[in-house]
């Protein structure tokens, strides 16, 4: 599909709002799942310490 211009693009006909709230949707919950696993490793690593001295 090509599009005329980057407003073309960006509404996508009459279907852009829809497209790009479920890209934010995505990308908000990629980088909640990413924080929520590096708080988890971190915790884990912090006890693993805590029971090794």
């Amino acid at each position: 599909m090509a599009f005329d211009s980057l407003a073309d693009f960006l509404q996508m006909g009459t279907h852009g709002p829809y497209v790009w709230a479920a890209y934010g949707i995505f990308l908000t919950a990629l980088i909640g799942i990413h924080i929520w696993i590096a708080r988890r490793y971190r915790r884990l690593l912090n006890t693993l310490n805590t029971l090794k001295d």
